[in-house]
């Protein structure tokens, strides 16, 4: 699947991340994880992520699941350990719904308080890569002249623009976990042979 994406930058940094750790989870062997890594990397640098990026990226991985063996010595044992960790770990959608399901009796969601802050405003804005940049300095230039002068009720608000991206039919495949039987039968099949 192409990496490009109509995301802000901010959420660019996932991308790589979330490349390597879907590798770990479905390639059993050290030289298919690094197969795939070399792939991954070709992947971003098409799609013109700058290479210091990519190289920061994926130390930051290796580094947060201490695997620096396995990047720098394709390791079978740190990789064995990292593959494990990672087809184990539960992914964000899996901890919001043992969440949602563990505290659903003891305080429903129709039931908490939410935070309400009256000094922060957080205007939502449809994203668009080519006027991004542009469009949030516009913006808080014409907040200033207009609402944050001496006269305008409204000068102690602070202001947080949310981008709003677009769902789009392959960012539901790129985060599609496979299930555990079919990675850890895959795994077995890797050990008999």
């Amino acid at each position: 699947l192409p990496y490009s994406s109509d995301h802000p930058r901010h959420i660019s940094r996932n991308i790589p991340y979330a490349a390597l750790l879907r590798a770990a989870r479905i390639c059993s062997d050290v030289n298919d994880f690094h197969t795939e890594c070399i792939r991954i990397d070709m992947s971003l640098l098409l799609n013109e992520y700058p290479p210091s990026f990519i190289r920061k990226q994926f130390y930051h991985f290796f580094h947060c699941n201490n695997a620096m063996n396995v990047l720098t010595e394709l390791n079978a044992n740190s990789y064995r350990y990292l593959h494990q960790k990672s087809l184990y770990q539960p992914t964000r959608r899996e901890k919001q719904l043992t969440v949602v399901l563990k505290d659903a009796v003891l305080s429903p969601a129709v039931l908490k308080t939410k935070v309400w802050d009256k000094s922060i405003m957080y205007p939502r804005y449809q994203f668009d890569a080519s006027n991004s940049k542009t469009l949030s300095v516009q913006f808080y230039k014409w907040w200033k002249n207009y609402y944050k002068n001496e006269k305008a009720s409204l000068r102690t608000v602070k202001i947080r623009l949310v981008a709003n991206t677009n769902e789009t039919v392959e960012s539901y495949l790129i985060h599609k976990k496979p299930p555990k039987e079919i990675l850890t039968r895959m795994e077995d099949d890797a050990h008999n042979r």
